[in-house]
């Protein structure tokens, strides 16, 4: 139970499958907030699976940045990262490593200055 509790952030942060591609549609052009570890996974793992069509990746680069951008915030993280690791993924890739580390960290607990606690609207 505390195991569960500390991989997923906490039970109110928990995102379906199908919770996440509609957060991630509904929020398609918003870059402020904050969005949960299971809300971010499940969209890229939509993002992945559409993308395999024709321009449909195109389609979804706007949220997926988006996403990006309020998953960094969770963890009280500027979004800047993300342009950084575009113009500098030539770096080793050490960029792009470093923003793949922290998509997997915890949410923060309690609010903090990108927005308050995410909670589900599935809950």
């Amino acid at each position: 139970d505390t195991l569960l509790t500390f991989f997923s952030g906490g039970f109110t942060s928990m995102v379906s499958l199908a919770g996440g591609i509609a957060l991630g549609f509904q929020r398609y052009f918003d870059f402020s907030g904050r969005s949960s570890r299971s809300e971010y996974w499940w969209w890229i793992l939509f993002s992945f699976i559409a993308g395999l069509i024709p321009f449909v990746g195109l389609v979804l680069l706007i949220p997926n940045i988006a996403i990006g951008v309020r998953r960094l915030h969770d963890i009280n993280k500027t979004g800047w990262w993300i342009l950084f690791a575009v113009l500098f993924f030539w770096l080793l890739f050490i960029p792009v490593l470093l923003l793949l580390y922290w998509a997997t960290r915890p949410s923060d607990q309690g609010d903090n200055k990108y927005g308050r606690r995410f909670q589900s609207i599935e809950s």
